[in-house]
């Protein structure tokens, strides 16, 4: 396992094909943790990823942005997304937010 960015409320993981965010992701580290991701994902040369949120400890919208900026850099670098785990809050909130096709089916076109 790869540290990409660690800070006293959270971190960044990578694993193999996995990228994992763990603790609170919170707007003030959002921007930092979705730049240092899409950057492991330029770099990884994958073919395809899994997204790992399931140990983001509360539910934000910092969170989401996050996710949909990895999303967005897969499709542009041609990535196909196994999985996508998300932490019972954020599952809670993509059900109200009703993103829960999005989760379910990650490389479909918009």
């Amino acid at each position: 396992m790869t540290t990409l960015l660690s800070t006293p409320h959270v971190s960044l993981t990578a694993q193999s094909c996995t990228l994992g965010v763990q603790g609170d992701l919170n707007v003030n580290a959002a921007a930092e943790v979705a730049a240092a991701g899409v950057k492991w994902l330029e770099s990884a040369h994958l073919t395809e990823v899994a997204l790992n949120f399931a140990e983001v400890s509360k539910a934000s919208s910092a969170a989401i942005s996050v996710l949909f900026e990895w999303l967005r850099a897969c499709h542009s670098l041609g990535i196909v997304v196994t999985s996508i785990a998300l932490s019972t809050p954020l599952e809670r909130l993509t059900s109200l937010a009703e993103l829960d096709a999005l989760i379910d089916s990650p490389n479909a076109e918009a």
